[in-house]
């Protein structure tokens, strides 16, 4: 039962990483709360050629101001693509010759792999969601979803780590250069929150795993005084002895 319950649990946390994720990935797409609110960065990019006075960076899209204005999605997204090609202005540590011109061999190579990890950390949190089902019925079904649940979070920790050492630099890229700029603290919200949540779902689907192993484990009894294996000493005469001692005394 216990383990039941535990199952259960996993598969509410995973639900909330999954619906977490998906905050993430379809911010910039639609303009309903609260994925109007949820980009990676917003910089100052006023007087850059081709580019808004703000830019917002989004999974899919680079927006202006309240993710308004966004350009075409596109998978893999250049963090260049807010500027035209050898666009002047541009702080010197973001631009080169990748992504058209747009973007720095760093930057280039950072958020296509982060961007890359986000969707197969996505592909296996779904996968160990309909196995997660198969650890209420038995230590092998949890077993299994807790093992695509560690493959899931070891995607997910390389996606949410690479998208903050991008999105930081980018950030200290602009201050550096007299720019405001801010991280989107929905964006960041979502991501941690979405690891923080696989990271309890995993651990509680490993615990669901140890109490089906313990139900099915048969009984032991503890052994002697306090369960320890010490065994208490009788202090109750042996029958065998005050049986012979009573022969003796009607013969003698």
């Amino acid at each position: 039962m216990a383990g039941n319950i535990k199952s259960l649990a996993a598969l509410l946390f995973l639900a909330g990483s999954l619906i977490l994720l998906w905050f993430v990935i379809l911010s910039g797409i639609t303009r309903t709360s609260p994925l109007r609110q949820t980009f990676f960065l917003s910089a100052d990019t006023s007087g850059i050629t081709g580019a808004r006075s703000v830019s917002q960076w989004t999974y899919f899209k680079v927006c202006g101001l309240d993710n308004l204005d966004c350009g075409p999605a596109r998978p893999g997204l250049p963090l260049g693509d807010a500027w035209d090609t050898d666009a002047s202005n541009v702080p010197a540590e973001l631009i080169g010759s990748y992504g058209g011109g747009t973007t720095s061999y760093t930057y280039w190579y950072m958020w296509r792999f982060g961007w890359v990890f986000y969707l197969i950390a996505l592909f296996f949190e779904t996968a160990t969601f309909f196995v997660g089902f198969l650890a209420c019925c038995g230590r092998l079904g949890a077993a299994i979803s807790g093992i695509m649940g560690i493959v899931s979070l070891l995607f997910l920790s390389v996606a949410v780590s690479l998208m903050t050492a991008t999105f930081v630099k980018m950030r200290n890229a602009f201050v550096a250069d007299n720019r405001s700029a801010e991280f989107g603290s929905y964006a960041f919200g979502f991501s941690w929150g979405a690891w923080g949540a696989l990271l309890i779902s995993t651990i509680l689907f490993c615990m669901a795993r140890k109490r089906h192993t313990d139900r099915y484990a048969e009984p032991r009894s503890p052994r002697g005084f306090g369960g320890f294996g010490l065994r208490r000493k009788s202090t109750a005469p042996s029958r065998r002895s005050y049986d012979g001692r009573r022969v003796k005394e009607e013969y003698a």
